[in-house]
């Protein structure tokens, strides 16, 4: 009950009208923005960061609550209308939303994606509400081992969880490391990789490298690959359902909150492999499996309310445990250290307008989502027709105003460039960025936390897993590394023994390698 009430003090935090504008401009700017190709919710708030230095921190957090719901029913509109994910885990999601589109159906596909998003948001936000408190209570109880083993997991689990290639995700994790090493060591007072250049010792702005690698990266990616057709875009109305597909939607949209959830939660989550397990869910339950591969409804409903599930999932170790599992929570962490605030089980106690306020705004955010997106389907279709050298020549110009901005330092321009040409790179190479930007973020905290645990031990590496938490969480380690090798064992003795139903299980595979292929 205590939970409840400190909800009912957030919305009267974020229903002031100051904040409830600045819900309303995140909703329409997240859903703009996502709406464009290419663009998902972690960089419209990366690209909006800089704007929020003169707002108040709950001003900022509760506008980028709308901008984190928005971009993804963004992501979802150019899934289904463009064939084209704004990010990976709205990659299910144009598996059958586009087929609906071209069926004619475009509609009723986006009526189906805002509406299980909103019933997954909310439910989603309102377990965030109830458990938090909970875990917080846990998570004031670990001590340095346990923590260490926790960033053990998100740096094991991020890097097997994107993309088809774990040695890929080590590389793009390694490279955020080193990246998080650049300043001074805060034991020894010795400067590490500033090559003697004075405006690194401060170490380098997250804010920097995340706009580089994703909105300066994605930008130079398309301009190399740029193409002078424009992307026919599929025309729709006003979003809306028929009764035989509210039957056929109501229960794909609640298994998919009770897939996705859970996986946000913890913290070795992410969206993309839990849609995968929601489609194939309704694959199996479906009464027309003859649809899927041709415009199933049941294949948008589930995937759209796992994906949102999961984002609200997703807060639960970013707010306790200061742990960012998927790149929107990254930047969202990059934001609260921006204002020097430190997410974790302290959160709550120092910052608890700032925390129920953001909670209250994600419920309110996902109700003016519902009633904006469903008329105005139309008006996003409208925005896929904006020329891509118009629009990412607009991504490249607010991004150096944001490099520059984070501490007024022209070293921070050349930095965004080193940065931007390295997320050209890495999407070169099949490298994915999530990993990076976690390395850069966790690997100092990381460290801090290694270095005192030995500390405690006397240098003895059995410190690091002498409490049961710590001896679990590397339990969980163990597995998130043999599961799948255990797994395509068992699938090569499946085919030597002769054919089998193996298509299930392999299409999520290759559509996750082709989705992360230049995407994060």
């Amino acid at each position: 009950m205590d939970a409840l009430a400190n909800l009912a003090d957030g919305f009267a935090t974020a229903l002031t009208p100051v904040n409830l504008l600045f819900a309303v401009v995140g909703v329409l700017l997240g859903t703009m923005i996502g709406v464009l190709p290419g663009i998902g919710p972690a960089m419209a708030i990366a690209l909006l960061l800089p704007v929020t230095y003169s707002l108040e921190a709950t001003q900022a957090f509760i506008m980028f609550a709308g901008i984190y719901y928005g971009g993804m029913y963004g992501g979802s509109t150019t899934s289904i209308l463009l064939n084209t994910p704004g990010e990976s885990a709205s990659v299910v999601t144009a598996i059958e939303g586009n087929q609906m589109a071209k069926r004619g159906r475009a509609a009723q596909a986006l009526a189906t994606a805002a509406i299980g998003s909103f019933i997954a948001g909310t439910i989603g936000t309102m377990l965030v509400v109830l458990l938090a408190p909970s875990i917080v209570g846990l998570a004031v109880q670990m001590g340095a081992p346990d923590y260490f083993a926790v960033m053990v997991l998100a740096f094991v689990a991020v890097t097997s969880v994107l993309g088809a290639s774990r040695v890929r995700g080590f590389c793009s994790l390694l490279l955020g490391l080193v990246i998080g090493l650049v300043g001074i060591d805060q034991t020894t007072g010795q400067q590490r990789l500033t090559f003697g250049v004075p405006q690194l010792a401060d170490g380098i702005d997250v804010v920097v490298v995340a706009v580089g690698l994703f909105a300066l990266g994605e930008a130079l990616w398309v301009a190399a690959h740029l193409r002078h057709t424009s992307a026919q875009v599929i025309p729709t109305g006003a979003a809306r359902m028929g009764r035989a597909d509210w039957r056929r939607s109501w229960g794909p949209w609640l298994r998919g909150t009770a897939i996705g959830f859970p996986f946000g939660a913890v913290p070795a989550g992410g969206a993309e492999i839990p849609t995968f397990l929601s489609y194939v869910l309704e694959k199996r339950l479906s009464k027309h499996p003859e649809e899927f591969g041709h415009g199933a409804i049941e294949g948008v409903a589930g995937p759209e309310a796992t994906n949102n599930a999961s984002a609200a999932g997703g807060l639960v170790p970013l707010l306790t445990l200061g742990l960012p599992v998927t790149a929107t929570a990254a930047v969202l962490l990059a934001a609260f250290q921006q204002y020097g605030i430190q997410p974790g089980p302290l959160l709550l106690e120092n910052e608890p307008e700032l925390v129920w306020g953001l909670l209250a705004s994600l419920l309110i955010g996902n109700a003016i989502l519902l009633v904006l997106n469903l008329p105005l389907a139309p008006v996003w279709a409208k925005l896929l027709r904006i020329p891509r050298p118009y629009l990412y020549a607009g991504i490249l110009f607010f991004a150096s105003i944001g490099g520059y901005a984070a501490n007024g330092s022209t070293v921070d321009l050349v930095l965004l460039l080193v940065f931007g040409v390295l997320g050209f790179v890495m999407r070169r190479y099949g490298l994915p960025v999530l990993p990076a930007i976690i390395g850069v973020i966790l690997g100092p905290r990381a460290e801090l936390q290694l270095r005192r645990a030995l500390q405690i031990s006397d240098g003895e590496l059995s410190g690091l897993a002498n409490t049961w938490f710590s001896i679990s969480v590397y339990a969980v380690v163990a597995l998130v590394v043999l599961l799948p090798v255990l797994l395509r064992v068992l699938q090569r003795r499946q085919r030597g023994a002769g054919p089998g139903d193996g298509t299930t299980s392999e299409a999520p595979e290759r559509v996750l390698h082709s989705s992360s292929e230049g995407r994060l």
